[in-house]
């Protein structure tokens, strides 16, 4: 995809603020330091669009992006071991929650994945929710910088197993820093913009 316009549309913590665009919109999900942001900045070209943070648990807030006047990438609150309080943690939970199962114009759900871990159990209980929603979705293996390319295959197999997904289900391997996989994402996501 040719990128001619990547903007923040808006930060929203309900219903209320969610853009009317009508446009379809990709959600990106995932434990707190995935790489979400760098996903983003990484398929718009850019460094900044969205902000990457060192500590995790930076996103506290449903970011929409408009993409060309066409398309939304929403990054989602991360889940997982923010050094938040509980109650701040199932905020974020609701939040995500609830833009998952009221939003009509979502049509794609990426998960983002260490490449280097398993899974963690909110990443299956994430996984599990999106199956359950029947919306199409794709698994993003993030940080494949940051091991060999021989050990791919083993840590995709070892995702695939914890994640119950099928050899249907491709997970693409992605790395900012090496500018990989970014393609594949965009493959991805025009399969339910056609």
């Amino acid at each position: 995809m040719v990128i001619k316009k990547a903007e923040i549309i808006i930060s929203a913590v309900e219903p209320s603020q969610y853009p009317n665009t009508g446009w379809p919109e990709i959600a990106l999900a995932g434990r707190s330091n995935v790489g979400k942001s760098s996903l983003i900045n990484a398929l718009v070209n850019r460094k900044a669009l969205a902000r990457v943070g060192n500590t995790p648990g930076k996103t506290r807030i449903i970011n929409f992006y408009n993409i060309n006047d066409s398309i939304s990438l929403v990054d989602l609150p991360g889940y997982g071991y923010a050094k938040v309080s509980r109650e701040e943690k199932m905020s974020w939970g609701r939040l995500a929650e609830t833009y998952l199962n009221s939003r009509k114009n979502l049509n794609m759900i990426l998960l983002l994945v260490d490449i280097r871990h398993d899974p963690t159990p909110d990443d299956v209980i994430m996984m599990n929710y999106i199956k359950e929603t029947g919306r199409d979705y794709a698994v993003i293996a993030t940080k494949a910088d940051k091991i060999k390319r021989s050990e791919y295959k083993k840590h995709i197999d070892r995702i695939r197993a914890v994640l119950e997904l099928d050899n249907e289900h491709k997970i693409i391997a992605f790395s900012s820093l090496k500018r990989m996989g970014i393609d594949e994402v965009w493959s991805k996501i025009e399969t339910v913009l056609e």
